[in-house]
């Protein structure tokens, strides 16, 4: 069956499924999940060990709206990756495991993971 056939959406979670058997979040080293939709990027810090998120971040924050013309950009993926670490690290996390969502390693999900980087966390 060809990709063109089967709905992207259920692609991306069958994706994101087999993503999450290999990886998860631990309190020295939360994961630092990705979801992209058409107008908005979002991102938690997770610990699944106690499913508890540490902190979290959005281009729907009231905070970031003001400095963004969309938050379906690049220029808002950075911003967001740039916050969540800002975020992250004021709550003692240093290190994180990247769930990119089951979305490719492209575009604003490379970007905000960059951004994210440039700021202090370490994948």
């Amino acid at each position: 069956m060809m990709i063109s056939q089967i709905n992207r959406e259920q692609e991306r979670k069958r994706i994101h499924e087999r993503v999450r058997r290999k990886i998860s979040g631990t309190e020295a080293r939360p994961r630092l999940c990705v979801f992209r939709s058409l107008n908005h990027i979002y991102t938690q810090v997770v610990d699944d060990s106690k499913s508890v998120t540490v902190a979290a971040a959005s281009s729907r924050d009231a905070d970031l709206r003001g400095q963004l013309q969309g938050g379906g950009s690049v220029v808002a993926a950075k911003l967001v990756g740039k916050t969540i670490a800002e975020r992250a690290r004021s709550k003692g996390v240093e290190r994180v495991v990247f769930d990119r969502g089951g979305y490719l390693y492209h575009g604003r999900v490379k970007a905000l993971a960059e951004a994210a980087r440039e700021a202090g966390l370490k994948f």
